[in-house]
């Protein structure tokens, strides 16, 4: 993780593999590789940053283990260890970087939201408070820097209104999120 307890892409794609196997249970390695792939790829595009992670290297380190098989090579049925379920939880905890545009921020947020169901529901109102508490901070920045430049000539104006409407809506969207948790 980086210093302030945000995930790095490597991390992110752990945190993807663990999700997939706790949420759809025991499951074949290929399985696990291609869901993996194709969730991180809609979210990011393919990325470099985002293919160092193998279900090898999880294995490894006891994240995971084989039932039916040996790994790779011969599409073994994986499941997570109680060390991973204890990993899954360190990662789903794991705060999001302000600002939120980011690419990767993107891809920790949607994982967050795709696996917040496999929490008990006090962990899941605190990951949705953390949201709010990021984007009310990101619309508070924002609101600083439109209020500074008012009368700018050029689009900074018309760019900053747009971005706090994506804030503002997003924001009423994980409060309705979380009045329904």
């Amino acid at each position: 993780m980086y210093r302030d307890n945000s995930l790095m892409p490597k991390e992110a794609v752990r945190l993807a593999a663990l999700g997939i196997l706790i949420q759809g249970g025991p499951t074949r390695y290929g399985e696990v590789a291609a869901a993996v792939r194709h969730f991180t790829d809609r979210i990011m595009g393919p990325s470099l940053d985002l293919m160092g992670t193998s279900l090898e290297m999880l294995r490894y380190e006891g994240l995971i283990e084989a039932v039916d098989g040996t790994g790779m090579e011969d599409n073994a049925v994986l499941q997570v260890t109680a060390t991973g379920q204890a990993a899954f939880q360190a990662l789903i905890g794991a705060r999001v970087r302000a600002p939120s545009s980011d690419a990767l921020n993107k891809l920790v947020i949607t994982l967050k939201l795709r696996f917040l169901h496999l929490l008990e529901r006090d962990a899941q109102c605190h990951q949705v408070d953390a949201l709010i508490e990021l984007y009310q901070g990101e619309l508070a920045r924002l609101s600083d820097l439109r209020s500074r430049h008012p009368d700018d000539p050029g689009h900074l104006a018309d760019w900053l209104d747009h971005d706090i409407a994506q804030v503002e809506g997003r924001l009423a969207w994980f409060a309705g999120l979380r009045g329904r948790l």
